[in-house]
């Protein structure tokens, strides 16, 4: 017997309740969606992380052997560690119209309304496919969509649109900036405090290290290259975090630190990179070496992932408007897997309910009305591509 539709609502608050921080594992979560659509008659195909503790899912509704449209979420949420909550942010809570929860916005309220539809879409008989692909570790860089799209490769007919449900606020976004995560241990040599002189303070490295990285910022901020679609309208460059020393009075042999850049589309991060090396190397080191041939700074890669822009008179585009009733795009400073989507030749636009600046925040929420709005979109999109 096929199940009866269940409320968006209810549909998040089952999604909340499962903790689904990245660093732990998703299973429960789809194991939940496999089942339920396994209710509708509907397959599922999971791919699993090397320890087989996290999975992205991937369902077709409709004929899987004719292109379609993907809609796509991330399971994974951001930790709530340190943060003040009114309540277990792991119970979705509602107040005032706005449901409060771990994920609520970003982005389990997207997922919860695909998986609503999920009668009403199938009830349309379909054309074309309606997708839907869940991912993990969005969160800690967009780590699970990559092995989905690599290892079944999406469908046995190349979708023509994607839909990535980020928290828009039901516009449709045409451009991200990409992300680029190095980080910079820096190697010195301990000594006593009150012998300075013959040690490698590795902290105070690190520190000029990252003046110097502030300094660029500001110099892109002012100079540019900019693009008004874009808040702020220009690259940004980030320290992030720091760690170094063991006393104050012994001169630190190690810190590390992390840096990114979040590039405009067409602004090649690479020379910012080079440049931030190449003063390690020729203004810094030289000192450092002159007490210790061994120290020195080491960069490693900690993420890469793509900006992302596409025409808006691309079809994708038009059809998402249309389906929302829309004219106007925007576009994101915040990363999304758009970037990965496209890469992969499947065009792509951002939009999603709710709202970016009540993400990873403690009472993170979701309005009602929000939910009810991209039920609209996502029933109008199916009814063009079964059209």
């Amino acid at each position: 017997m096929t199940p009866g539709r269940i409320d968006s609502g209810e549909m998040l608050r089952r999604l909340v309740g499962f903790d689904t921080v990245s660093r732990k594992s998703n299973l429960a979560a789809i194991d939940f969606i496999r089942d339920y659509l396994d209710g509708h008659g509907i397959g599922s195909r999971l791919t699993f992380d090397d320890a087989g503790g996290k999975a992205n899912l991937f369902a077709t509704i409709g004929p899987p052997d004719r292109p379609g449209v993907i809609l796509s979420g991330h399971s994974d949420v951001v930790p709530v560690d340190d943060q003040e909550w009114s309540s277990d942010p792991f119970i979705l809570r509602e107040a005032d119209g706005l449901l409060h929860g771990r994920g609520a916005v970003d982005m389990k309220g997207f997922i919860a309304v695909a998986l609503a539809l999920v009668p009403e879409i199938k009830a349309r008989a379909l054309a074309a496919p309606v997708h839907l692909v869940f991912s993990y570790d969005e969160e800690v860089g967009c780590i699970g969509v990559s092995r989905l799209i690599s290892q079944i490769g999406m469908a046995e007919a190349r979708p023509f649109a994607c839909v990535v449900g980020e928290p828009t606020g039901m516009v449709p976004i045409t451009g991200q900036k990409g992300l680029q995560v190095r980080r910079c241990t820096v190697r010195g040599l301990e000594a006593h405090s009150s012998r300075t002189p013959y040690g490698v303070n590795a902290v105070e490295a690190a520190a000029e290290l990252i003046a110097k990285i502030k300094a660029i910022g500001r110099r892109i901020r002012r100079d540019g290259p900019f693009d008004p679609g874009f808040d702020p309208p220009y690259s940004t460059v980030h320290c992030g975090t720091v760690h170094g020393g063991a006393a104050q009075n012994i001169v630190p042999s190690h810190c590390d630190f992390t840096y990114e850049i979040r590039n405009l589309p067409g602004h090649d991060p690479e020379p910012i990179f080079a440049e931030i090396e190449l003063h390690a190397r020729h203004f810094l080191e030289p000192e450092m070496k002159q007490v210790d041939a061994e120290a020195g700074f080491t960069f490693v890669d900690r993420a890469q992932l793509p900006d992302y822009a596409i025409d808006e008179s691309h079809p994708a585009v038009t059809l998402v408007k249309r389906a929302l009733g829309a004219n106007e795009a925007g576009r994101v400073s915040y990363m999304t897997e758009a970037g990965l989507f496209g890469r992969a030749g499947i065009p792509t636009v951002i939009c999603g309910p709710g709202h970016i600046a009540q993400a990873h925040k403690p009472d993170e929420f979701i309005a009602r009305s929000e939910l009810a709005r991209c039920e609209n979109f996502v029933l109008r999109l199916a009814e063009f591509v079964g059209a």
